[in-house]
Protein backbone atom coordinates (compact mmCIF):
# COMPACT_ATOMS: atom_id res chain seq x y z
CA UNK A 1 0.00 0.00 0.00
CA UNK A 2 1.05 3.13 -0.75
CA UNK A 3 0.61 6.77 0.71
CA UNK A 4 0.71 9.97 -1.45
CA UNK A 5 -0.08 13.11 0.09
CA UNK A 6 -0.47 15.91 -2.49
CA UNK A 7 -2.49 18.63 -3.64
CA UNK A 8 -5.56 17.04 -5.13
CA UNK A 9 -6.97 20.27 -7.41
CA UNK A 10 -7.16 23.88 -7.42
CA UNK A 11 -10.19 25.64 -8.84
CA UNK A 12 -10.95 29.22 -9.64
CA UNK A 13 -14.60 29.11 -10.81
CA UNK A 14 -15.58 31.85 -13.06
CA UNK A 15 -19.40 31.66 -12.92
CA UNK A 16 -21.21 30.47 -9.96
CA UNK A 17 -21.93 27.17 -11.21
CA UNK A 18 -20.91 24.40 -8.68
CA UNK A 19 -17.78 22.49 -10.93
CA UNK A 20 -16.08 18.94 -10.08
CA UNK A 21 -12.57 19.72 -7.96
CA UNK A 22 -11.49 16.21 -7.55
CA UNK A 23 -12.53 13.00 -8.69
CA UNK A 24 -10.59 9.68 -7.53
CA UNK A 25 -8.71 8.07 -10.25
CA UNK A 26 -8.27 4.20 -8.36
CA UNK A 27 -8.05 3.33 -4.41
CA UNK A 28 -9.28 5.56 -1.38
CA UNK A 29 -8.45 9.23 -0.98
CA UNK A 30 -8.70 11.43 2.26
CA UNK A 31 -9.54 14.87 1.50
CA UNK A 32 -8.01 16.55 4.32
CA UNK A 33 -7.86 20.44 3.69
CA UNK A 34 -9.46 23.40 1.87
CA UNK A 35 -8.35 26.31 1.64
CA UNK A 36 -10.54 28.86 0.15
CA UNK A 37 -9.19 32.06 -0.70
CA UNK A 38 -11.35 35.54 -1.61
CA UNK A 39 -9.61 37.27 -3.77
CA UNK A 40 -11.24 40.37 -4.57
CA UNK A 41 -12.56 43.15 -2.65
CA UNK A 42 -16.24 42.02 -2.32
CA UNK A 43 -17.69 39.26 0.49
CA UNK A 44 -19.15 36.22 -1.16
CA UNK A 45 -20.25 32.60 -0.40
CA UNK A 46 -18.91 29.40 -0.77
CA UNK A 47 -20.73 26.02 -1.08
CA UNK A 48 -18.55 22.24 -1.11
CA UNK A 49 -20.52 19.37 -2.34
CA UNK A 50 -19.38 15.44 -1.95
CA UNK A 51 -21.06 12.73 -4.51
CA UNK A 52 -19.65 9.96 -3.49
CA UNK A 53 -20.86 8.20 -6.47
CA UNK A 54 -22.14 10.55 -9.11
CA UNK A 55 -22.33 14.27 -9.89
CA UNK A 56 -25.31 15.79 -8.30
CA UNK A 57 -24.48 19.02 -6.47
CA UNK A 58 -27.31 20.10 -4.53
CA UNK A 59 -28.65 20.24 -0.68
CA UNK A 60 -28.47 16.32 -0.26
CA UNK A 61 -25.34 16.49 -1.05
CA UNK A 62 -23.87 19.64 0.38
CA UNK A 63 -20.93 19.83 3.07
CA UNK A 64 -20.78 23.78 3.23
CA UNK A 65 -23.50 25.74 2.29
CA UNK A 66 -23.56 29.26 1.40
CA UNK A 67 -20.49 30.22 3.67
CA UNK A 68 -19.95 34.02 3.81
CA UNK A 69 -16.28 34.92 3.40
CA UNK A 70 -15.03 37.99 3.64
CA UNK A 71 -13.08 40.77 1.04
CA UNK A 72 -9.57 39.49 0.56
CA UNK A 73 -10.52 36.74 3.28
CA UNK A 74 -8.71 32.80 3.55
CA UNK A 75 -10.67 30.21 5.33
CA UNK A 76 -9.12 26.80 6.01
CA UNK A 77 -11.46 23.63 6.60
CA UNK A 78 -9.96 20.35 8.16
CA UNK A 79 -12.10 17.86 7.27
CA UNK A 80 -12.17 14.36 7.07
CA UNK A 81 -13.67 13.05 3.46
CA UNK A 82 -12.49 9.44 2.43
CA UNK A 83 -13.42 8.84 -1.39
CA UNK A 84 -13.08 5.94 -2.59
CA UNK A 85 -15.51 5.57 -6.19
CA UNK A 86 -13.98 6.74 -9.00
CA UNK A 87 -17.39 8.57 -10.05
CA UNK A 88 -17.23 10.00 -6.71
CA UNK A 89 -16.76 13.73 -6.93
CA UNK A 90 -16.09 16.78 -4.47
CA UNK A 91 -17.25 20.12 -6.24
CA UNK A 92 -17.57 23.64 -5.14
CA UNK A 93 -19.09 27.09 -6.20
CA UNK A 94 -18.59 30.77 -5.30
CA UNK A 95 -21.54 32.69 -4.87
CA UNK A 96 -19.74 35.60 -7.26
CA UNK A 97 -17.88 34.60 -10.80
CA UNK A 98 -14.01 34.68 -10.55
CA UNK A 99 -14.14 35.67 -6.78
CA UNK A 100 -12.75 32.57 -5.27
CA UNK A 101 -9.81 30.30 -5.33
CA UNK A 102 -10.22 26.27 -3.71
CA UNK A 103 -7.27 24.48 -3.13
CA UNK A 104 -7.77 20.91 -2.01
CA UNK A 105 -5.33 18.53 -0.15
CA UNK A 106 -5.30 15.10 1.06
CA UNK A 107 -3.64 11.71 0.98
CA UNK A 108 -4.24 9.22 -2.24
CA UNK A 109 -3.99 5.40 -1.30
CA UNK A 110 -3.16 2.98 -3.98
Amino acid sequence: MAFQEKQLGQLAPADTNAASIYSPTSGTTIVKTIIIANVTAIATTFRLFLDGDGATYAVGTALFYDIPIDANATIQLDVFCPMNNTSGNLAVRSGTPSALTFTVFGVEIT
